[in-house]
């Protein structure tokens, strides 16, 4: 199951320079979260504040 970035994203931008497979890019309202190139790492979780990002 690859990790998904909920609505409670505030784009800080923590998230994304952790990634190990680059999947995560800066959406219009959040962060997304690209499931083909998710390797199920946790890193970004681990990174987010307020805990927007959890698995599907």
């Amino acid at each position: 199951m690859s990790y998904v970035i909920s609505s409670e994203c505030t784009k800080c931008g923590s998230c994304e320079p952790v990634c190990p497979s680059e999947a995560i890019t800066e959406g219009d309202d959040k962060y997304d979260i690209d499931a083909d190139k998710c390797v199920d790492c946790g890193l970004c979780a681990d990174e987010c504040p307020v805990d927007a990002i959890s698995t599907e």
